[in-house]
């Protein structure tokens, strides 16, 4: 039985049909709306399955075609290697964390006590500037170092709560995103030829819109997971050797400011080695000076460009402002949000300049294509 408006060969095709575009827009709209509560999870699992794609397409032969033992296998990886490290940091850092916010909460540690410290012992033309500026006043100061740390305190307090609340949301996004990426694995070469055959572009824009997707997925987590895991760890190990306590928090809180370029790890170092200089630490805050600028920083100065640009193609001050523009927006997932669509929109300006070139009769033709 035949519907009464079912296409024949005299009508168009439903991509110039605006009722049927329209529609899809607002499903594809609605579908994304939908996916909102976990985007997180569902990014985190199709990039997995970018990054060991080649993984799987390298044991696929090993486990004679078999492409859910291959995904299994390839899944399995994925656990040992990445979720386990990362769960027992997190819990060190939990731990350490939770220590030092003790001390804080005792009066161990005195912010307002050690800020003390470096304002006697700065020189009388600096104190005199900062009375000119209306800051010499150490108790008001002192006062307001107090209520921002107290406010802090209590802001990490609810946050730790708040994230005990969310346990079920955090598990179920933690096995959405395996699940998901158990999938993506298995069956993204034919999911992503037949997203490939639904876009309305030529084969060969396509194909360099994909490319430049997946190598700036890849380029940017591995780039920046590899700056970050290198500096956390390089100033962990500064401060366990200076005795500074709690060495694991503070690595993993310098290896997650180092996904803000240029910046990043000094916020938590530089701080510190200016107190040990004010303090008439002058060795130790020295060193941890010179290693943070000719070791912590070289990583970000030389590995950043050589892990992230060169494969993105993409000038530093683009990747740095589309990373610290992406973190503003997407939170911690922006670090790989920003640089993909900045990439993206060079991507498709360049594909649109080479046509609009190609098809400018004005625009000059070589000798070949004139033949």
């Amino acid at each position: 039985m035949a519907y009464p408006h079912s296409p024949g060969p005299d009508h168009p095709p439903v991509t110039e049909n605006k009722a049927f575009l329209l529609l899809l827009a607002v499903v594809s709209l609605a579908f994304a709306w939908i996916l909102r509560p976990f985007y997180g999870a569902v990014l985190w699992g199709a990039i997995i399955a970018i990054l060991f794609a080649p993984v799987y397409r390298r044991l696929l032969p090993r486990m004679r075609q078999r492409p859910t033992l291959a995904a299994l296998a390839t899944l399995s990886l994925v656990v040992v290697i990445v979720i386990l490290p990362l769960f027992l940091l997190s819990a060190s850092m939990a731990q350490e964390g939770a220590a030092i916010y003790q001390r804080i909460q005792s009066g161990e540690l005195n912010f307002a006590a050690y800020f003390e410290r470096v304002f006697a012992s700065l020189p009388s033309w600096i104190t005199d500037l900062l009375n000119r500026f209306n800051l010499g006043d150490i108790g008001a100061l002192q006062r307001r170092i107090t209520a921002g740390l107290a406010q802090g305190s209590q802001a990490i307090a609810t946050r730790i709560f708040s994230i005990g609340q969310d346990t079920f949301d955090l598990v179920v996004s933690f096995f959405i995103t395996l699940y998901l990426a158990f999938f993506l694995i298995r069956d993204g070469g034919a999911l992503s030829r037949r997203i490939g055959r639904a876009v309305p572009l030529a084969a060969e824009h396509k194909q360099q819109l994909f490319t430049k997707f997946t190598t700036v997925i890849r380029a940017t987590v591995k780039g920046n997971v590899v700056v970050a895991a290198t500096q956390g760890a390089l100033g962990g190990l500064a401060f366990a050797f200076l005795g500074i306590s709690g060495a694991v928090f503070w690595a993993v809180l310098m290896a997650f400011l180092s996904l803000l370029p240029a910046v990043g790890a000094a916020l938590v170092w530089l701080p510190v080695a200016i107190y040990f200089l004010a303090t008439g630490s002058l060795w130790q805050g020295a060193a941890l000076v010179a290693y943070g600028v000719l070791v912590i920083g070289l990583v970000d100065n030389v590995l950043r460009p050589v892990l992230v640009g060169k494969d993105t193609k993409m000038p530093d001050y683009v990747v740095m402002i589309a990373t610290l523009g992406g973190m503003v927006i997407f939170g911690i997932n922006g670090f790989v949000i920003g640089p993909v669509i900045a990439a993206m929109f060079i991507a498709v300006w360049d594909i649109y300049a080479s046509d609009s070139g190609r098809n400018d009769p004005r625009a000059p033709h070589t000798g070949a294509r004139d033949a």
